[in-house]
């Protein structure tokens, strides 16, 4: 990997999420060496993955070069990589690319979507958890207006114009209310000679309601929002099979449709060498203590959605979201500071700094520690947060100016086939 060997001890990153960049910047001035590994070059803002499916924002967006984050830090480097393996003995990270040694080692590789082991779906529907993912739901989307234009078969244009999304958390429902927009504001431009009212777009909920993690005023809310928009909620059903043309679930209720979107759950993105006993079954998630350390090891951590840290409060492990990850990041940075300077770790504290959603234009549910609102303030409170994380002064403006273009004109300008996703299952209903 051509990583030169220092007298500073040498930290190894796994993942340039939240998690690792966080980390990596706290170490980043420090008298260590840190090595991050990623199989992209570049960090993804995923809470706004949706507004590229649906047209809002073209990719560059929301991702932003690993390189260039940390490029004016001494001692860091950066591999392009797929790491294979962990090797716990020899501490040792084996690679696509090649081995390397560390000292001290962070797993921070984020969260993949869960099928919860049904092939079928997994086959057949629609993941949005990267930019590529993305990319081609964005183009299937497309596609399938195109080709409702050119069937004469009712039913296939039905299904063409018809979107199941499985899972009503924030990812769902943001993603349904986009969807809404785009049917009522710009598919009757774009598609003049096809009745697009007959679009349908469906969120399909296990439990009993959205938003699950968020206050019962804010699940009730956003339903409000979305039934407004025309989305239909189906609440205590779960689909259970999709075929790539009917999805079934464990009712009589079945959808016949092109796109099924899969919401309905992530887990852990494992690497081999870590026993399967250190990891929750259900989540996929690497057991750790309050100093993020892999039971059984001093030396080996784990931060962000991989890692499972299980307090009173939390007792399935921290939500699997931004800011645990990024606060993760910090504090190990500074606790693998203290492990140099021969002091005492602190353990980790999560401090709750709310949650919130967007169902569209002017509509969104914020709900913070002592105070939740909903309808237009919270939308700008929504909007005022992700422009804050986002990194890269470009990103935030180029965001910043295709939302108030978005706005005024009611537009997104951004719904461009630019790489085709040719569906296998194509629809013959």
């Amino acid at each position: 990997m051509n990583i030169p060997r220092m007298s500073f001890p040498r930290v190894v990153i796994i993942g340039g999420g939240f998690a690792g960049v966080a980390l990596a910047k706290k170490l980043a001035k420090q008298e260590v060496q840190v090595v991050l590994m990623d199989k992209n070059n570049y960090h993804t803002f995923q809470p706004l993955l949706y507004q590229v499916s649906t047209g809002g924002l073209e990719p560059d967006s929301i991702a932003y070069p690993i390189r260039k984050i940390l490029k004016d830090f001494p001692n860091f480097y950066f591999r392009l990589a797929n790491v294979e393996e962990i090797d716990t003995k020899k501490n040792k990270v084996r690679t696509n690319i090649g081995n390397l040694k560390f000292d001290y080692l962070v797993v921070a590789t984020g969260s993949k979507t869960n099928y919860f082991g049904n092939s079928e779906i997994e086959k057949h529907s629609m993941a949005m958890k990267t930019i590529p993912q993305s990319l081609n739901l964005r183009s299937l989307i497309l596609e399938n207006f195109e080709d409702a234009l050119l069937t004469s078969d009712l039913n296939e244009r039905n299904a063409l114009m018809n979107f199941v999304i499985v899972g009503g958390g924030p990812t769902g429902v943001e993603l349904a209310g986009a969807l809404a927009e785009i049917k009522k504001g710009i598919l009757p431009k774009d598609y003049p000679d096809l009745d697009t009212r007959l679009a349908q777009i469906h969120i399909v909920q296990s439990g009993d309601c959205i938003l699950k993690g968020m206050s019962a005023q804010a699940s009730q809310k956003a339903e409000d929002f979305l039934e407004k928009l025309g989305v239909n909620i189906w609440k205590n059903v779960r689909v259970t099979n999709y075929d790539g043309k009917t999805a079934t679930t464990n009712t009589d209720l079945t959808f016949e449709t092109a796109t099924l979107i899969w919401a309905a759950g992530v887990k852990g993105a494992t690497i081999k060498g870590i026993e399967a006993q250190e990891l929750v079954a259900n989540s996929n998630r690497i057991i750790v203590n309050e100093f993020s350390q892999i039971k059984g090891f001093e030396h080996i951590f784990a931060i962000g959605d991989i890692a499972c840290m299980v307090n009173e409060e939390h007792p399935h492990g921290l939500p699997m979201m931004a800011q645990p990850a990024i606060q993760q990041g910090e504090q190990l940075g500074d606790n693998l500071l203290r492990i140099l300077e021969e002091k005492p770790l602190k353990p980790f504290v999560y401090k709750d700094k709310g949650s919130m959603a967007t169902i569209g234009r002017n509509k969104a549910v914020v709900d913070l520690k002592k105070w939740k609102f909903q309808g237009v303030f919270a939308w700008y409170v929504w909007m005022y947060v992700h422009l804050f994380f986002l990194i890269g002064f470009r990103n935030r403006m180029v965001v910043f100016v295709n939302w108030v273009y978005n706005y005024v004109r009611f537009d997104r300008e951004a719904r461009l086939i630019i790489r085709p996703f040719k569906n296998k299952h194509k629809v013959e209903v």
